[in-house]
């Protein structure tokens, strides 16, 4: 379901003239998705690797649609400075909870997110929609590593916690395409 949910959005994105970049971010969350329905001790590894993709292409468009906005103002500056001091504080909280070869690519993939999410933040004001959806996103991913890596093996599933990554996600990714729906290409 999440799957279909984040190709719909791409669809709409690109049905709607959004940027390539935008729907192929939204495509490599799919394929995410998809890795991460499995197992998570086989596919966690390839899942972050199509999520580290897309927000890759989200940091590029968000940069190109940030051009001449409020990327200079003391508020921005700021804002994408707690950030990345708070994310960068998570991780290394985080790191040592995950085991030692993951612990690469989460500090990736958690530069990458940050990225994505500094970007967001200095987008022009008619652009909150999608800066809302991108921390969004970023609250989702600490959740569900959190989940993943913090949890005892064999605790029981934190059914809470599991739709609030859920929820977070795809509304996050909605906010996000609906928010660049017409940003040309």
């Amino acid at each position: 379901m999440k799957v279909s949910g984040v190709v719909i959005l791409a669809g709409i994105a690109y049905a709607a003239g959004g940027s390539w970049l935008l729907w192929a971010a939204l495509l490599a969350s799919a394929v995410g998705d998809a890795f991460l329905a499995g197992k998570p001790e086989r596919w966690l590894l390839p899942g972050m690797g199509a999520f580290f993709l897309a927000h890759v292409f989200y940091v590029v468009l968000l940069w190109q649609v940030g051009q001449g906005g409020d990327a200079w103002s003391l508020l921005v500056k700021i804002g994408q400075a707690a950030l990345v001091f708070g994310g960068a504080f998570y991780i290394r909280w985080l790191v040592p909870w995950v085991g030692k070869p993951m612990r690469v690519p989460v500090i990736l993939y958690g530069a990458v997110i940050l990225m994505m999410g500094a970007a967001a933040l200095a987008l022009p004001g008619e652009q909150r929609l999608v800066t809302v959806g991108a921390l969004m996103f970023i609250a989702s991913d600490s959740i569900l590593a959190h989940q993943l890596f913090c949890r005892p093996a064999g605790a029981p599933s934190n059914k809470p916690a599991s739709y609030a990554v859920w929820f977070l996600y795809f509304f996050g990714q909605a906010a996000i395409t609906l928010g660049l729906i017409g940003v040309p290409s």
